[in-house]
Parts: structure tokens; C-alpha cells; sequence
């Protein structure tokens, strides 16, 4: 009698071994799942600040040519007119796919002359202005300002 027991009892269990793993199969896909998911976020954020570095350090050279062209190296002073709006970068890799836009404003007080200027870059990738080629969307945009005045008495 103890013979036969002991066959039922191995036979009750023979499932058990399948649920176990069905149910450690959905445990790794789960944790693989998340584990792609925080590799994908970091590499995201580090594009992001590649790109805002490039913006950041374009908007930076786009006051220092307003500035020149502010203060031209033959020596004077000229108008908030030789400033511009637009500041062309190099065609260098850094640069790339970056548009600097420029601002100039001149204040007088007291005999003294003060210009503010404004240099607004925009990069980006990928087809940020609408519109799907070869099935890719995505669209990285970073936008970095920068501010100098310099005053003239």
C-alpha cells in the first residue's frame, strides 16, 4: 500500500515544475524589460546633453561675434545695426544643424552707453519640423541663451 501512495503523490506534482517556470520566465523578462528600459533613458539623457552643450557653446561664439562686430578690432564703436540678427556658424562638426540668432539693445544714461546682446542658438536633429522619411521621427531640439552686455562711455 505504501508502494501506491507514493506514485500518486509523484504524479500530483509532475505540474508544478512547468507553473514554476512559466512563472520565472515572466519574472526575467520583467527585469530584463526594466533593465532596457533605464539603458535607454541614460543613453537619452546623454544625447540630450551633447546637444545642449553644442547649443550652450554656439550661443556663447554668437555673442562673442556680435560683440566683435560690436567692437570691431580697427578700434571704435559701432551701432547695434552692425550686430545683426543672424550669425552664421562654421561649417564645422561641433556646429552642425545649430542656428544663432542675435539681439542687440543700446541704452544711454548719464553719458554712458550700454548694450545688452542676446544670442539665442537652436540644435537639433532628426525632423524636428514635422514629417516622416524612411519611417524615423524622432526629433531632439535644445535651445541655450546667453546674455553679455558691455558699456561705452
Amino acid at each position: 500500500m505504501p508502494h501506491n501512495s507514493y506514485r500518486l503523490s509523484v504524479r500530483g506534482q509532475q505540474g508544478s515544475v512547468l507553473v514554476i517556470a512559466i512563472f520565472v520566465i515572466t519574472v526575467m523578462f520583467l527585469l530584463a524589460s526594466a533593465l532596457v528600459r533605464v539603458l535607454n533613458d541614460g543613453e537619452e539623457s546623454l544625447v540630450l546633453e551633447v546637444w545642449g552643450t553644442r547649443a550652450l557653446f554656439a550661443a556663447n561664439s554668437g555673442a562673442e561675434a556680435g560683440l566683435a562686430r560690436l567692437f570691431p578690432i580697427n578700434g571704435g564703436v559701432t551701432d547695434c545695426a552692425a550686430v545683426g540678427t543672424v550669425w552664421t556658424p562654421p561649417a564645422l562638426v561641433g556646429f552642425s544643424d545649430c542656428q544663432v540668432t542675435l539681439t542687440c539693445n543700446a541704452a544711454s544714461l548719464a553719458g554712458m552707453t550700454q548694450y545688452t546682446i542676446a544670442s539665442n542658438a537652436i540644435c537639433q536633429s532628426g525632423l524636428c519640423d514635422g514629417g516622416v522619411v524612411g519611417g524615423s521621427s524622432q526629433c531632439i531640439r535644445v535651445n541655450r541663451q546667453v546674455e553679455v552686455q558691455a558699456r561705452v562711455n
